[in-house]
């Protein structure tokens, strides 16, 4: 209560802020919020399933509580906490975790994708996709050291719109390797590899793959 005459301090923010709230903010909850943020953002720019232990080490949180979280994660996903069902799921596949379009959407991502196919590819996708026809099949590094710049979004893009495609891992690094697909092949009306243009040479800084696929030939060879 306060003294007669006197005005009541004002509230502060946070009082503010929880006004109304029969629900008191506590640490725990804050922190809960901040790690399925943190594995939304990650998850969200995977192209491969990620493991407990690779989100564990990029959040800093303890496998137990990210497998916890992924769970939860999952079910809110599904509905299963009382919100909306999502057009994503979040599934466990081949050891890690990625999110996925829902199966019965498939029908509405596939004609998104196919009527993708016909925008015009940039500078960058181009660039990619030589590299990738040159020396295939290549892992996304290897793009990127050749192009000088990290190609991982224009692979995706490349991939969505079925130009190239997974062949396989590196028996190296594991790594996973791509190579160009016969829908390229279709869409620019060439029977084979050996019709393609010679692209390099119409790409600036580009203009020696040819020998790095030489070279790529006899070191396989």
């Amino acid at each position: 209560m306060s003294e007669p005459g006197r005005r009541p301090a004002p509230a502060s923010p946070a009082e503010v802020e929880g006004a109304g709230s029969d629900t008191p903010t506590h640490p725990a909850d804050a922190e809960a919020t901040s790690l399925r943020e943190q594995l939304e953002a990650v998850l969200m720019v995977v192209d491969e399933p990620v493991t407990v232990a690779q989100l564990a080490q990029a959040t800093g949180a303890e496998p137990e509580r990210v497998a916890a979280t992924l769970s939860a994660l999952a079910d809110d996903y599904d509905g299963l906490s009382g919100q909306p069902r999502r057009g994503f799921e979040l599934r466990e596949l081949a050891g890690g975790w990625r999110i996925y379009s829902r199966p019965a959407l498939a029908d509405v991502v596939e004609r998104f994708v196919v009527e993708g196919q016909t925008a015009r590819l940039t500078q960058a996708a181009l660039e990619t996709l030589a590299v990738v026809a040159y020396l295939q099949p290549v892992t996304r590094s290897r793009v990127a050291g050749i192009r000088g710049v990290n190609s991982d979004s224009v692979m995706r893009t490349l991939a969505s719109r079925g130009l190239v495609a997974e062949a396989g891992t590196d028996p190296h690094t594991g790594a996973v390797l791509y190579r160009t697909t016969g829908y390229l092949l279709e869409t620019l009306g060439v029977g084979s590899l050996d019709e393609l243009p010679k692209l390099s040479e119409h790409l600036p800084g580009l203009g020696d793959l040819a020998a790095l696929a030489e070279q790529d030939e006899g070191f396989r060879g």
